[in-house]
């Protein structure tokens, strides 16, 4: 009977069972979620970094975030709704995107859902080699309000980043370099794009990453250059998710190899339990069959040597007939003699 290998994980374009993706999701994110708390750095080493990328960028005039936060504190038409969208869409568009293509594209679901999970990793290693302090924790003299504190009162959150009120103490403010609202946001482009097969998926998909840049710089949460490595990151993790999914499949491989020999080995070793137990009962019968031979054989053989007996006496019986036919005919002749030996003396 031929052995078959037990599946180890997803093939493509198959769909992974959703009770072993959604703990490591969940595993993931709290992974992520915990590194953040950790990874808060000192106050000054923070601003440093933060006052170093501004300068930077005010030197090469990329500091977008600069007019872009005087149109959202100006424009409450455009601030609400833009401090709405960041406190949201990064916690609500990229489940709903990465549930869509479980369910809908599974032959890429894979590819995607590794790629997310790389790059979050690795802003949770840029969060730590870099705590950054974001436009609106800096000093007033730079120029930036705090969108998020401005129009608290439209919305949950507080003055806390998109935290909700009460709730500041459990978020990284300092979690800025890169930027995964922007990095998510491409991601979700780039699923949208490729995948997506209305006019509207393929207009969401180029909007929504717009968007969300604009929104990061205009509500002074992220620089432009924080959006810029985002976007980076998600580079460098859509180039490292097919050699992580070989690797995974490898290690899959041999441990589905490994509980395959096992599995293999123990009917064998029972079948060859059961052979030996079997060969030796054949032993024994064999044993208990030659005893009865051998027991029948001396009955027989003890049968044999009365009938040889029998046969030794048989002879002399015969001869003894011989011999008494002798007699017989010798007593003849005396009988004989004797009559006429009577006859005479009559």
């Amino acid at each position: 009977m031929p052995l078959t290998v037990p599946r180890t994980g997803a093939s493509p374009g198959t769909r992974p069972r959703w009770w072993t993706e959604l703990p490591l999701i969940a595993v993931v994110y709290a992974v992520y979620s915990a590194g953040r708390l950790l990874a808060r750095g000192d106050v000054s080493t923070a601003v440093d970094n933060g006052l170093g990328i501004l300068r930077l960028e005010r030197d090469l005039h990329i500091d977008f975030e600069t007019p872009l936060n005087r149109i959202f504190i100006d424009h409450a038409w455009v601030g609400v709704p833009a401090d709405f969208a960041y406190a949201s869409l990064h916690y609500v568009a990229t489940p709903a995107v990465l549930v869509w293509l479980w369910k809908r594209r599974q032959a890429s679901y894979r590819f995607f859902r590794t790629w997310l999970l790389v790059a979050t990793l690795i802003g949770l290693v840029g969060f730590s080699l870099m705590p950054t302090c974001p436009p609106r924790l800096l000093d007033d003299a730079y120029g930036f309000v705090d969108g998020m504190a401005h129009y608290s009162e439209y919305g949950w959150w507080g003055g806390e980043a998109s935290a909700p009120r009460g709730l500041g103490g459990f978020t990284n403010q300092f979690a800025a370099m890169p930027s995964l609202h922007v990095g998510w946001a491409l991601w979700c482009g780039v699923a949208l794009w490729a995948h997506g097969r209305s006019l509207w998926a393929k207009f969401a998909a180029v909007v929504y990453p717009l968007s969300i840049l604009l929104i990061v710089m205009g509500t002074a949460n992220h620089y432009f250059m924080d959006g810029a490595a985002g976007i980076a990151t998600m580079g460098v993790a859509a180039l490292l998710a097919r050699p992580m999914m070989r690797m995974i499949d490898r290690i899959r491989g041999r441990r589905g190899a490994a509980d395959t020999a096992e599995a293999t080995a123990a009917p064998v070793a029972a079948a060859a339990e059961a052979g030996g137990t079997a060969v030796a009962r054949v032993a024994t019968a064999r044993v208990a069959v030659g005893a009865e031979k051998a027991e029948s054989a001396a009955d027989v053989s003890g049968g044999c040597q009365t009938s040889a007996r029998e046969r030794e006496r048989i002879p002399r019986q015969h001869g003894g007939g011989r011999g008494g036919e002798a007699d017989t005919g010798a007593a003849e002749p005396a009988a004989a003699a004797d009559g006429s030996a009577a006859a005479t003396a009559r």
